[in-house]
């Protein structure tokens, strides 16, 4: 199940990326009220150094619908880490980090443990850490700041649009209260496949805004998959630690 939820979460980000890029500090746009919104995207970016907490996930394609709890910890720009649990016994777990990508699950007794390079090869896509922690905290998958945008100010929120990549189109909407990421939608026409994310609801926890609701739709060829996380609990700054050993005997999951 954590395998299906957490290589969905994982991959259906990245199988419309192109890579990222570092911040050059410069922002491309050139119209002066997005450039503002912009700068407040980034300088509203929620402050934590861990968080953790329980997730609800309901997983849906076009054949099934399934439900998971998960429990969460993060650490901001270093480690992902989910435990899933079903009538609470644990099923599965995995281990995110910017250079690994590790899971196993029970139920199958298999297991994946590699690095992105791997998953890279295997989609054909250059994959990272970084824009699966930006969906999961509300940033902007894609640096704002590093390409030009179209912009739109609308009764939703605030638009940016960039569709001149044949590649890829972009559109990712901020909501006007918080400056956090309202939907983010990546469009591959000659691949038939995109990506649309959106966040109903966004809680306060000790002052820090955070999600509390996504969906996500990975659109490919004529099949739709849907997830939709919702944090059912959330805290901030304490102390995690990553627990994860690959059980003995379990059967490695080969990418090729």
């Amino acid at each position: 199940m954590l395998t299906r939820i957490c290589t969905l979460i994982l991959l259906s980000v990245f199988v419309v990326s192109c890579g990222s890029r570092t911040s050059t500090g410069r922002i491309a746009t050139k119209n002066a009220e997005a450039v503002s919104v912009i700068k407040k995207h980034y300088t509203s970016e929620t402050e934590f150094k861990t968080a953790s907490g329980k997730l609800r996930a309901v997983y849906q394609d076009d054949e099934k619908t399934h439900s998971v709890n998960l429990s969460f910890r993060l650490e901001k720009d270093k480690a992902i880490w989910m435990s899933a649990s079903i009538l609470g016994f644990p099923v599965a777990k995995a281990y995110i980090t910017p250079t690994s990508v590790s899971y196993y699950e029970k139920v199958t007794q298999t297991f994946f443990d590699g690095d992105f390079r791997l998953v890279s090869d295997f989609l054909g896509t250059p994959l990272d850490f970084q824009k699966l922690q930006n969906l999961l905290i509300g940033q902007a998958i894609y640096d704002l700041r590093e390409e030009e945008y179209d912009f739109i100010q609308s009764p939703r929120g605030f638009q940016f649009v960039q569709d001149e990549d044949a590649m890829m189109k972009k559109m990712f909407l901020l909501n006007p209260s918080n400056f956090k990421a309202e939907a983010q939608q990546l469009i591959q026409d000659n691949e038939n496949r995109g990506l649309t994310v959106t966040y109903s609801e966004y809680q306060e926890v000790d002052g820090l805004i955070f999600p509390e609701n996504i969906k996500i739709i990975a659109n490919e060829g004529g099949s739709s998959t849907n997830i939709e996380l919702t944090y059912r609990s959330i805290s901030f700054n304490e102390e995690v630690s990553f627990p994860f050993d690959i059980p003995s005997g379990y059967e490695e999951i080969s990418l090729k």
